[in-house]
C-alpha cells in the first residue's frame, strides 16, 4: 500500500487486514480502538486499488455514500492488490508520522 500523503509504500499480506497490516508494519501510533468495524477509529479512504471487505462495517461510522467514495474502515477490508491510502479522521496523525 502507498500512503497518499507521504508517499510512502509498505508491503501488506494479502490475508490480513488493512488496519493489522500496518500495526504489523511498525507504523507507530496507529489507534485500534474494537478491531470489529464498530468504533470508526481506523477510517481511511482507499484512493485507489481493489480490496474486500471481510466483516460488517458500523453504518455510524461508514455510510453507503462514504463506501461508494472508498471512506472504510481499516479493520474491514483486505486489500486485494496495490491500495493507495488517505487518512481520515484519528488515524491521520500517525500516518503523516509514518
Amino acid at each position: 500500500m502507498t500512503f497518499a500523503e507521504t508517499g510512502k509504500s509498505v508491503r501488506c499480506r494479502a490475508s490480513e487486514s488493512l488496519l493489522e497490516g500496518l500495526r504489523r508494519l511498525g507504523v507507530g501510533g496507529i489507534p485500534v480502538g474494537c478491531r470489529g468495524g464498530g468504533c470508526g477509529v481506523c477510517r481511511v479512504e482507499v484512493v485507489s486499488g481493489r480490496w474486500e471487505a471481510f466483516r460488517p462495517m458500523s453504518t455510524d461510522h461508514v455510510s453507503v455514500e462514504d463506501r461508494a467514495e472508498g471512506r472504510v474502515l481499516a479493520c474491514c477490508i483486505r486489500p486485494s492488490e496495490d491500495l493507495t491510502i488517505r487518512a481520515v479522521g484519528k488515524i491521520r496523525k500517525a500516518i503523516a508520522r509514518a
